[in-house]
């Protein structure tokens, strides 16, 4: 089942790969956008009653890249051309959201507003060290520097979308579900997002993906 992609694909995945990446730079950007403007903090029927735990926050990342990194990899192993497609989906999802979190201007789930006013200096800083591996990962740059990276959800949304990619195959799909489900619980737990976010989450990823994957026309004719 698992097979290095042929040859004749190796330019598109590189190819795919760079698109993804200028996605995610852009989403970081317009994010950085909206952090620089003050918003309020929004009452919430569910993340008030949920118990806040700084233990998941700290590692919900971690959690997100073991459930989402081995399934992604072995779906380009088993069919390259549709992790090539899933690449193309994820990116759109990701401008998406940066457009959706400048639009929006929710305030921090918990805590205070602490990067409203964020000049220019400290905006370019902040871009580069999130987008760097060093920066994201050595010195936690997105925690630092993103407290209004709100809507729609990325952990909901990113996992959501492989999760539909995967679910032809079913040694893929179950490891992706609860993977997923952890991820969601671990949102709430950290208290990451408000709980539109995350509805907002597998709605957008859902549609995105019917949009790229379905017969959009025989849809529409009924």
């Amino acid at each position: 089942m698992f097979r290095l992609p042929e040859r004749a694909l190796w330019p598109r995945i590189a190819a795919v790969f760079a698109f993804r990446f200028l996605c995610f730079m852009a989403m970081v950007w317009l994010t950085l956008l909206a952090e620089s403007r003050p918003a309020p903090h929004l009452p919430d029927a569910v993340i008030d009653h949920v118990p806040y735990m700084a233990w998941v926050d700290r590692y919900n990342f971690v959690l997100w890249v073991l459930a989402y990194l081995p399934v992604a990899f072995a779906l380009l192993l088993a069919d390259a051309a549709r992790f090539c497609r899933y690449m193309v989906t994820s990116g759109l999802v990701s401008v998406l959201r940066g457009v959706c979190i400048l639009a929006t201007g929710l305030g921090p789930v918990r805590g205070a507003d602490v990067n409203a006013g964020m000049d220019a200096a400290t905006r370019w800083r902040a871009f580069w060290e999130i987008v760097s591996p060093v920066g994201a990962l050595v010195r936690d740059a997105p925690h630092v520097y993103l407290t209004k990276d709100l809507f729609f959800s990325g952990h909901t949304a990113t996992t959501a979308i492989l999760l539909l990619y995967v679910w032809r195959f079913p040694h893929f799909r179950w490891w992706m579900l609860a993977g997923h489900v952890l991820v969601v619980a671990s949102i709430f737990l950290s208290h990451l997002h408000y709980t539109i976010d995350v509805i907002g989450g597998w709605a957008i990823a859902f549609c995105i993906f019917v949009l790229r994957e379905a017969d959009v026309r025989a849809l529409l004719r009924g």
